[in-house]
């Protein structure tokens, strides 16, 4: 594999501006509003405010960008940080049109099939392990609970308390060195040996994929085709697995699809189990 060379890291890492991304925020562009932060401890947080202070001023894909995000937050509160310039840190509102509360559960997994399609357009083979992380099979060696997946994005949904939306809070590892991921089973671009580590193209084709992504979705009152869509860049059907669920006995078993609500659907053995929320470990590699 080769790296790329500390130039192009360099060049990766230099700050982003509002005037880097301005084609794609507008009416008819792929983003209705976007604030670009230098710096920002949590960038769902600062939206979350935001939309709490301003509803109409943040419509649907209007969203914040940080260069350096300080204390980004992941699921079940987990801390999730990088170094300055190195990541791609942003966080949108999704405002979906017919889409039923009971099926906002479905979020996560949309912005994971757009993040999976816009890391894919720079060649590297991203996919989606349920329910809120993108992975890549890159590890020379196996990590208990993860195999030889690499989780090079994270992604962290929550509901707007008295609004029909959903913040989406999307953190992808750009040009991290091993050196400076925080966990064995991390990676970034870098790592992975992309050769693009452009942060404002990577961000214009998020922006996009995510529009279609989320147009499929409203466009699916059943929600039968985006979940194909999904499974089929869904990595995590397959594997046998131990599912931590909330205030629960773990559930192991293979997974086996997905249900109509975007839970995992578990093959135990004895009954086909549908899981809403968990943390995935995976028993097979």
């Amino acid at each position: 594999m080769i790296l790329p060379s500390p130039a192009a890291v360099a060049a990766s890492r230099e700050p982003l501006t509002f005037a880097q991304l301005e084609g794609i925020v507008g009416p008819t562009r792929q983003l209705s509003r976007l604030d670009v932060m230098a710096t920002s401890p949590s960038t769902n947080t600062a939206l979350l405010k935001a939309l709490a202070d301003s509803p109409p001023e943040w419509p649907h894909l209007s969203g914040i960008v940080a260069d350096h995000q300080t204390a980004g937050r992941g699921r079940a509160g987990r801390a999730w940080a990088t170094p300055q310039g190195a990541a791609l840190t942003v966080s949108l509102v999704l405002r979906p049109r017919a889409i039923a509360p009971s099926s906002l559960g479905w979020a996560p997994l949309v912005a994971g099939l757009a993040t999976v399609r816009a890391l894919r357009d720079l060649g590297v083979g991203a996919a989606l392990k349920w329910p809120n992380d993108v992975v890549v099979e890159a590890g020379a060696k196996d990590i208990p609970g993860w195999g030889r997946w690499r989780k090079t994005v994270g992604i962290l949904c929550e509901g707007v308390p008295g609004q029909s939306a959903v913040v989406a809070g999307i953190g992808i590892n750009v040009s991290q060195s091993s050196a400076e991921l925080p966990v064995p089973h991390a990676a970034s671009l870098a790592t992975l040996g992309a050769t693009d580590l452009d942060r404002v193209r990577l961000m214009r084709s998020l922006a996009a994929h995510l529009g279609d992504a989320v147009a499929a979705w409203e466009g699916d009152s059943e929600q039968d085709s985006i979940r194909r869509e999904v499974e089929r860049v869904c990595a995590t059907i397959g594997w046998d697995l131990v599912v931590d669920v909330p205030d629960g006995t773990p559930v192991t078993g293979s997974a086996v699809g997905l249900s109509g609500s975007g839970a995992l659907l578990i093959d135990t053995g004895v009954e086909v189990r549908e899981v809403l929320a968990g943390d995935v470990r995976v028993r097979r590699t």
